[in-house]
């Protein structure tokens, strides 16, 4: 028997696609009997004499290896080598994300997107630690505007919950031109629908409870740069702070990602098909998918993702009619996360913390794995019972 064994090196793996990466990269390296997945390690510390320094690791909030095969493949993924940083929840990455922001700093940053981001912004704002400008993201000519001065520019694409599409590349280019930084929430998307490092993004953030890991069962966040001296300043924020994963969630969110291209498949295609069904049914008097030709993001979002993803959002009369259509639901879970092999749904607005230009109204839906024509059975009825 052969000692030695084939072996996917740093240019083997860039010329993958995204779909292969999502498979093949963060392996154990090949060798007679040697495991095909890597090892969970849990340890609170490890064993060293002399100096701590940089890349000993010392203690586990400073380093676990069961880390670091999920932070190899997502940042192939993304399109570097330089590893990504997990983070103990989506969180934990954006603050970290945010921490680049000097204080006193300019943000300019969406009015509509993920409301902990929007809450912790607006919580540095309010403490004098940042100024924050909020912008219609979709506007490209109302952010550049924006970006007099600022240090940073957080973009979300397409937004949660309102499904606005940004200008990508032409809002990194802006951004750029006056010195801020640049961050994107790419948890919406995921790498296999848009890579915004590929077109000059500083950091690409995750949160890796929804798609990435994809099960609904552990919370994770992820950062991710192709810039070694930014990856330093986020380690020492996640060393500091202690935003570090257990090292069983890790595991599993690496689990998780092996199938990533598979269900985002699935659900994006059932969530097209039921975008054009939900936009003709007459108790829902908007419906905001890119995928639709009728959206107003269409056309941007044809031009920059590979698919259009699987979230949708709805626009029902009022709260009383969305809150009768989710409580109406059998198969759809009410709950207020997205991106797991079950389709979830839920009013917006019933979070306090949600912009109140979240329509009343709006119901997100995050779609699953399921047969679509079960998914459609049930929404239909809910949706009938309003007319």
């Amino acid at each position: 028997m052969a000692d030695a064994y084939p072996h996917l090196d740093s240019d083997a793996l860039a010329a993958l696609s995204p779909e292969t990466l999502a498979v093949a990269a963060g392996r154990p390296e090949r060798g007679h009997d040697t495991p095909v997945n890597p090892s969970v390690v849990f340890s609170s510390t490890f064993v060293g004499l002399g100096s701590v320094g940089e890349g000993a690791r010392g203690y586990a909030r400073f380093s676990n290896p069961t880390w670091e095969p999920f932070e190899e493949a997502v940042a192939r993924l993304e399109g570097t080598d330089v590893p990504a940083l997990l983070f103990s929840s989506g969180m934990g990455a954006i603050a970290g994300a945010l921490s680049l922001v000097p204080v006193g700093g300019v943000l300019v940053a969406p009015a509509h997107s993920y409301s902990g981001t929007l809450g912790l912004a607006q919580s540095k704002g309010e403490r004098g630690e940042l100024e924050l400008r909020s912008v219609d993201i979709a506007d490209t000519e109302a952010v550049v505007a924006a970006l007099d001065g600022a240090d940073l520019l957080w973009i979300e694409s397409p937004t949660n919950p309102m499904m606005e599409v940004a200008d990508v590349p032409a809002l990194v280019a802006a951004a750029h031109a006056v010195g801020a930084l640049v961050v994107v929430d790419n948890t919406f998307s995921t790498p296999l629908g848009q890579r915004p490092l590929s077109v000059g993004a500083d950091v690409v953030v995750h949160s890796a409870t929804k798609y990435l890991a994809g099960h609904s069962d552990v919370l994770l966040g992820l950062a991710v740069t192709a810039d070694d001296a930014l990856r330093a300043r986020l380690l020492a924020h996640r060393t500091l702070h202690g935003a570090i994963a257990g090292p069983m969630e890790a595991w599993l969110g690496l689990r998780g990602l092996r199938t990533l291209a598979l269900r985002v498949e699935r659900s994006q295609e059932t969530a097209g098909e039921l975008a054009r069904r939900l936009e003709g049914h007459p108790a829902v008097r908007r419906t905001r998918y890119p995928g639709l030709v009728s959206d107003p993001g269409h056309e941007r979002a044809a031009a920059q993702f590979d698919g259009f993803g699987s979230i949708i959002s709805i626009e029902l009369d009022d709260a009383a009619a969305a809150d009768a259509l989710v409580a109406s639901l059998a198969l759809w879970l009410p709950a207020t996360s997205l991106g797991g092999v079950e389709s979830t749904i839920e009013r917006r607005r019933r979070h306090t913390a949600e912009p109140l230009t979240v329509p009343e109204g709006l119901v997100r839906l995050s779609v699953g794995i399921e047969n679509v024509d079960d998914l459609w059975a049930d929404l239909a009825q809910g949706l009938d019972a309003l007319d």
